[in-house]
């Protein structure tokens, strides 16, 4: 159990059950295979929602990809609370407590329609990301499944500060899905840049695209100042990753474009018509350095589909 100095509980599973679990670690290249699990294979999410309209999309997101992959699936939710806060005003925090508890309810209950059951999970502390994060180590979740918020200025530059701080110090997958996002049935777009962080990714978008028999086009950006072994690279690294994709039995294509990454990533996203974006982080440690030429960051904030952030340890 998390506690505070004082001693007190900051973190309940429904209410004042805590669980626990071993955190899940990326590491390596697994080949990609059907058969043993992988960096891939999703084997707990947890659904990190802020009880509002932005949370809309992750929730149906979460629901279908927990039934779809038959694993488990944790949903949380967090109240602003801290010891001199609770000293304070300790209606307040049981008010906030409560209506975490009612929304959480009703969440179970709809899931329960769908056939996929959930354990609900109510966090107490000042930062919602570190909570997050926290908790997919405690449970031994490998995918958090959270929204982006609105457009509100630079403070949240689109993406939202929680998010884009989870997305950076996460240990696992982070799926990002915008409010009016659904789960994904049409086409899976990979972004490569041939590194160990996108070979993970590239496994990850090899287990989604098994699991629905989704085609995946692979694309590997050149930037506009580029030389000529550059983009013979870029070639070779599409070529050889599509080709992973079609020895595993999947149907998939290689595509190489000139122009900043981030651009060319969503407008291939678009053209094609993939609904779900895979694409490798290396993980920052504050949103401040996330601000500094993040491709994953700027993607993730123009993105309307969900958007897999697959990060490997270094």
């Amino acid at each position: 159990m998390l506690a505070s100095s004082s001693g007190r509980s900051l973190s309940w599973c429904w209410r004042h059950r805590v669980c626990s679990g071993a955190a899940i670690d990326g590491e390596g290249r697994p080949a990609m295979s059907s058969a043993a699990p992988s960096i891939g294979a999703i084997r707990r999410v947890l659904l990190a929602t802020d009880q509002s309209e932005f949370s809309a999309g992750a929730e149906e997101v979460a629901l279908s990809l927990a039934k779809d992959h038959g694993v488990p699936l944790t949903a949380m939710t967090m109240v602003l609370s801290a010891p001199e806060l609770d000293a304070i005003a300790p209606e307040r925090i049981e008010q906030a407590e409560d209506q975490a508890v009612e929304y959480l309810d009703g969440l179970v209950e709809r899931a329960g329609e769908r056939g996929v059951a959930i354990e609900p999970l109510v966090r107490h502390g000042l930062d919602p990301a570190l909570e997050i994060t926290a908790a997919a180590g405690e449970i031994g979740a490998n995918v958090i499944v959270m929204g982006r918020r609105g457009r509100r200025g630079l403070a949240r530059v689109m993406l939202g500060d929680a998010t884009a701080r989870v997305v950076g110090s996460a240990g696992c997958c982070v799926l990002v899905v915008p409010k009016a996002a659904r789960s994904w049935s049409k086409r899976i777009l990979l972004a490569t840049d041939g590194s160990k962080f996108a070979e993970a990714a590239s496994e990850v978008a090899a287990a989604m695209a098994r699991q629905r028999g989704l085609p995946v086009t692979v694309l590997s950006s050149i930037r506009p100042v580029f030389n000529a072994e550059r983009g013979r690279e870029a070639v070779e690294i599409a070529a050889r990753t599509s080709a992973r994709f079609k020895a595993a039995g999947l149907d998939a294509d290689g595509v190489v474009e000139n122009g900043d990454p981030e651009v060319k990533i969503i407008e291939l996203a678009a053209a094609r018509g993939a609904d779900l974006i895979v694409m490798g982080t290396r993980g920052r440690n504050t949103f401040e350095k996330m601000l500094m030429g993040s491709v994953t960051e700027r993607v993730l904030s123009a993105s309307t589909c969900p958007v897999m952030t697959v990060r490997v340890k270094i």
